[in-house]
Order: C-alpha cells, then sequence, then structure tokens
C-alpha cells in the first residue's frame, strides 16, 4: 500500500525526535493522515507479511466486540500478544488479578461511563495489593448504539464511538489508575448513498508494528458494520496522533521503504451473519494475499 510507505517516509524524513516511558527514544510525527478506498482491495499490507498475525487481528477485534478485557478470552483463540500487560506486575498495583486489564477497549466500546463499585475490602491473589471495585453494567454501549443508529438515521452525523473516558485512567491527582490506556478506537462512520465512510483517530501508534495491525482491523470492522447494517463499506480513513519510529526499527523501516507494494487482497465475511456480535474468527476469510516475506526481529516496546 503506497498510502502506508509514504506516511512512513513522512514519519522519518519529518518526524522529529522524543522520549517517552518506553525505554527506546523515537521520532514522532503528528496527526499523520492515510485513506484506503475498499474497492482497491483490503489494506492489509504486503511489504512485509502479516498472514502470522491474521488470526490474532480477527481475534483481537472479536475479543473487544465482545466487550471483555480479561485475556482469558483472548487466550480461547489462542492469541497470547497481550500476555505481557497482563502480568502481575502491571495488574496488581491497580487493584486487578492477573489477566485483567481494567476499563480498556471492550469496557468502553460495551459499556462507557458505567459506574464502579466500592472495593469490598478482599485482596488481590498476591494477598497485598486491594481489590478494585467491579464495574457495574450501567454504561452506554456504544456498538449497539451505532448499529441501531445507522438503520434508523443513517445520514446522522452522530455516529460516533469512543474509548477515552479520563475518569477511569487517572485519579484526580493525575497518577495512573491502568496500566495501559486505549491508543486506537476512536471513530465516527460517514454515510453517502448508501455507502459508508469510517474516520478513525488514533491518539498513539507504532508505525511499523502497531499501525499495520490497526489499519486491517477497522476496516475489517467497517466492512462489519456495513454488512449487518445493509450498505457498503467505502472507506477508511485512518489518523494518528502521535505516529511514532522508535530508533531501534530505523532499520527495518529503510527495509520496508525498498520493497514495492503488491496487489491488496481480499476479505470475505460469511453474508449469512445479520449481527455484528455473532461473527467468529472461521466468518472473516482472506484471499489471494501475496506479500513480501516477513521482516523478522523488529523490536517491539512494552
Amino acid at each position: 500500500m503506497k498510502q502506508y510507505l509514504d506516511a512512513l517516509r513522512h514519519v522519518l524524513d519529518y518526524g522529529v525526535a522524543k522520549g517517552g516511558p518506553q525505554k527506546e527514544d523515537a521520532i514522532t510525527g503528528v496527526g499523520v493522515q492515510m485513506r484506503f478506498e475498499l474497492d482497491a482491495g483490503f489494506p492489509l499490507i504486503t511489504t512485509r507479511s502479516l498472514k502470522g498475525s491474521w488470526k490474532a487481528l480477527r481475534a483481537e477485534l472479536l475479543w473487544i466486540l465482545s466487550g471483555s478485557t480479561h485475556l482469558t478470552d483472548l487466550h480461547k483463540d489462542g492469541v497470547h500478544f497481550w500476555d505481557t500487560w497482563g502480568e502481575a506486575k502491571n495488574t496488581l498495583p491497580y487493584g486487578r488479578e492477573v489477566g485483567d486489564l481494567g476499563p480498556i477497549y471492550g469496557h468502553q466500546w460495551r459499556n462507557f461511563g458505567a459506574s464502579q463499585e466500592e472495593p469490598d475490602g478482599s485482596f488481590c491473589a498476591d494477598g497485598a495489593t486491594p481489590k478494585a471495585g467491579a464495574y457495574r453494567k450501567d454504561g452506554v454501549d456504544q456498538i449497539t448504539r451505532l448499529i441501531d443508529g445507522l438503520k434508523r438515521f443513517p445520514d446522522y452525523r452522530r455516529h460516533r464511538v469512543v474509548t477515552w473516558n479520563p475518569k477511569d485512567f487517572n485519579n484526580d491527582d493525575g497518577t495512573e489508575r491502568v496500566f495501559i490506556a486505549p491508543c486506537h478506537g476512536d471513530f465516527q462512520i460517514v454515510h453517502q448513498n448508501g455507502e459508508l465512510t469510517m474516520h478513525h483517530t488514533q491518539r498513539s501508534g507504532d508505525f511499523p508494528i502497531g499501525i499495520p495491525f490497526n489499519i486491517g482491523e477497522y476496516a475489517l470492522l467497517l466492512m462489519m458494520i456495513a454488512q449487518v447494517t445493509g450498505f457498503k463499506a467505502k472507506a477508511l480513513i485512518h489518523t494518528i496522533s502521535d505516529a511514532h519510529i522508535y530508533n531501534d526499527q530505523r532499520w527495518a523501516v529503510e527495509e520496508l521503504l525498498t520493497r514495492e507494494p503488491r496487489p491488496l487482497p481480499t476479505v470475505k465475511l460469511n453474508p449469512k451473519i445479520k449481527n455484528i456480535f455473532d461473527f467468529k474468527i472461521d466468518d472473516i476469510m482472506l484471499e489471494n494475499y501475496d506479500p513480501h516475506p516477513q521482516i523478522k526481529n523488529i523490536s517491539v516496546q512494552e
């Protein structure tokens, strides 16, 4: 995909050096935007193979749509790339059991603004950290509202889903309430002449590793939304507020930029699915994907 390579080159050439919470410094571009017309094919990059990530891409999206924030549900599909964030050192300090990531993507999409119970005085598995209060099921199911709204009032300008709820991520004194906060997941759907365009806004993105995954994930989500609402998926517009390349990834970026994009694959959905929450991994099929080989050992920052 030339759009991705052009954006990658832009960050590499014009990005500003910046430190951050990770150990490795990075160069950062601000407000980087790409547009993908789905008639041109499914936007899964071809300059390095993501065949090994295709199952995880589908599984993560379905996990988020389910509303789950616990890794045991993701493990049912054999997906473990989130495991580091669910380790004891990253959950227990916030009063959560191992594997419980707190109010991240699935919670915000399906139970936004939910109230939280008072801690009951019990402790986490280490016997020392008081448990955080559980969330009640009294929040807003944004995905259900989105689907219903598109069916009833397709031309409204309010078909929007957000993952950023400040009260869930920081205390009043600025201290953190979670180890990790959502990086992606804010999007708006616009209907025009029977077609849907998604504008997805990502607050932060690792451009060589995370962004290609997210592009595919939200293109797939758009296709699923279009199918269950009876419209056609037109385009994905993807904006990244803080698009970064870590210094120890630059060698891989230079390699990527020497490769010519190949024809895009196609994705087919099971046409029998009419409820977005009924999709399973096997209902989503990738066809005609012929990418360049993997680039191994690209650094992934925690």
